[in-house]
């Protein structure tokens, strides 16, 4: 397994850039989880605060120690940790801003759910036209981004569970696009008193060039 890239450490906590494809906890089926490969790779145990999912990439917080741990994990419930999303999905919503709002199921429980958009970029194909889609999650609901987009009729591009199915096999032969386009390209956490933010590219200027 390739080396996964460290963004940010400090005494507590380090941010890594998760690859697509990795899983953050082990079970069945998964070979090589963040939880397993990451402490090998530094020498050291890590402790998780928070997860992505296996095909969500993008930025995350570990903690070096189980009192940081607690630490953060509290953080993130208290929404001092700001995390930010972008996908790029099929179709583009007709306000540039808003919102989705709509229930749930969250673990077999119903559970409001909230979500902030602003469309960034759109990408007209050989058709299909696919949009650069900022988001800020105000709940953290399991698959909220996912769910939320697809319902409202913009399904994230290589989401094989919420998706567009005939249009993500449509997709695959004109870009190459096979996995879930969703990546948590932005955070901002607390350190010493002030926010730091840390960014990094989405790709998807490269995903949708077609082939």
């Amino acid at each position: 397994m390739n080396l996964i890239p460290i963004i940010y450490e400090n005494s507590e906590i380090i941010i890594i850039n998760k690859p697509q494809g990795v899983a953050v906890q082990g079970g069945p089926n998964i070979a090589h989880p963040l939880d397993k490969e990451l402490p090998l790779q530094l020498g050291f145990p890590i402790y998780l605060v928070h997860r992505l999912d296996q095909e969500t990439s993008g930025l995350m917080v570990v903690a070096k120690t189980p009192q940081a741990a607690n630490k953060w994990t509290k953080l993130i419930g208290e929404k001092s940790v700001k995390k930010e999303y972008d996908a790029l999905c099929i179709g583009v919503p007709e306000k540039t801003k808003g919102e989705f709002k709509s229930s749930i199921n969250d673990h077999g429980i119903e559970k409001s759910a909230l979500t902030f958009y602003e469309v960034k970029k759109s990408y007209p194909l050989d058709g299909y036209t696919l949009s650069y889609i900022h988001l800020i999650i105000a709940t953290g609901r399991m698959h909220q981004i996912r769910i939320h987009l697809a319902k409202a009729g913009f399904p994230i591009a290589g989401d094989d569970k919420h998706g567009n199915f005939k249009a993500n096999k449509a997709l695959k032969k004109l870009c190459g696009i096979k996995r879930l386009q969703l990546v948590s390209s932005v955070l901002t956490i607390p350190v010493d008193g002030k926010n730091m933010t840390f960014e990094i590219e989405n790709g998807f200027d490269e995903a949708v060039k077609e082939k």
